[in-house]
């Protein structure tokens, strides 16, 4: 299991210490800005800091997450946009640079929603199916790049409707088996792959504040279709449901829940298959752990934002549960066994006029414990 630490509320304490006589410089200032929030609600605001992880397969991660946050022609009543970074490298040669982003226009007119990985990194192969061990089986070794992007134009209150691209090659695989000898197993995909998915999508989102909502219903249906007509190297159709409802529990505590649903039909190379767990939902297992055709996981979470403790209102903290399967075939027959997660954390309140939260989680689950680092919500 990786542990990520961040070195960011360190910082912020350190350099709040620095004495006046070198308080004018603009590091200080930008962390100032930071701790008292003193920006004009409107400007955009941009965050960078450092972070440490380490893995078995990793060994040492060295890396920089970055967010940047703004309104479209800084109006407030323009939903916040987002644009999260984050790259890093490993004392094994390997690194990442990842971009998530959740953009709207003015008026909110547009909605583009997507991400960006370009990886060469290692991940545990465990099996297909629930009934996998608890110990991978493989380490697999790969090249990967994935761009997922959703172009999305408004055409009623909350509605959004447009393409959706969902692009992914993984190149240079290389399966290292967990006792050294042979790996007989081998999954589809197994040689690497380029496909790329078309489709459309239909999103229902009432949210003004992607990082932390309050008060709002998100509900997202995308069906894509990867095919060799348009140089995919497998055939196959991905249907995915992602419905999350988010209600206000008196003044400052939020009730939040979500529902997955991921389905596919075809020659899905094992790279591609619904992946359970990961530090959105069914925190506590590796991203991966159990994969198959399909897929279905559901959490729910109490935010406090912030605590009640008198002394300071950028405290926060939450408590959550989750539920989650894979199976085979879209029939109830296969639904054989289910896993559970469940744990809490803290939140320290980053920008108060934005209403940020950088949140610290720990998740447990029947094997392990899982510690999560990030800004903005799960989900």
């Amino acid at each position: 299991m990786k542990i990520r630490f961040t070195f960011f509320v360190v910082l912020l304490t350190l350099f709040a210490q620095v004495p006046n006589s070198f308080g004018q410089s603009l590091f200080k200032r930008y962390i100032n800005s930071i701790l008292m929030d003193t920006s004009d609600i409107t400007r955009p605001q941009f965050l960078v800091y450092p972070t440490i992880a380490y893995a078995p397969e990793t060994s040492w991660e060295i890396g920089f997450s970055s967010l940047y946050v703004y309104y479209a022609n800084r109006d407030t009543t323009n939903r916040l946009s987002e644009v999260n970074g984050f790259t890093f490298v490993t004392l094994e040669n390997q690194y990442g640079i990842w971009f998530d982003h959740a953009l709207y226009t003015d008026q909110n007119k547009w909605l583009f929603l997507g991400r960006i990985r370009v990886q060469s990194f290692p991940l545990f192969y465990h099996g297909v199916g629930m009934d996998t061990p608890e110990d991978y089986t493989a380490r697999v070794d790969a090249n990967q790049i994935i761009i997922k992007e959703r172009a999305l134009r408004k055409v009623g209150k909350n509605l959004f409707i447009g393409p959706e691209l969902d692009f992914q090659r993984t190149s240079s695989v290389n399966f290292v088996p967990r006792s050294g000898d042979s790996f007989d197993e081998l999954p589809l995909g197994y040689e690497g792959s380029n496909n790329l998915g078309l489709g459309l999508g239909l999103v229902y989102d009432s949210r003004h504040n992607v990082l932390n909502v309050r008060d709002a219903f998100f509900s997202e249906l995308a069906l894509l279709r990867f095919d060799g007509a348009w140089g995919s190297t497998f055939d196959f159709t991905s249907l995915i449901s992602d419905t999350r409802i988010y209600r206000p529990m008196g003044k400052n505590n939020v009730l939040a829940a979500q529902l997955l649903g991921q389905f596919n039909f075809g020659q899905v190379p094992f790279n591609q298959l619904a992946l359970l767990g990961g530090e959105s939902i069914m925190r506590g297992y590796y991203y991966g752990r159990f994969r198959d055709n399909n897929q279905l996981a559901t959490q729910v979470e109490y935010r406090f934002l912030p605590l009640p403790l008198g002394f300071t209102d950028r405290i926060g903290a939450a408590v959550f549960a989750g539920a989650g399967t894979v199976f085979p075939e879209f029939d109830i027959s296969s639904l054989k066994k289910v896993v559970f997660s469940a744990g809490g954390g803290l939140r320290f309140l980053l920008f108060p006029k934005k209403d940020i939260y950088t949140r610290l989680d720990v998740a447990f689950t029947q094997e392990g414990t899982g510690f999560y680092i990030f800004i903005g919500e799960a989900f």
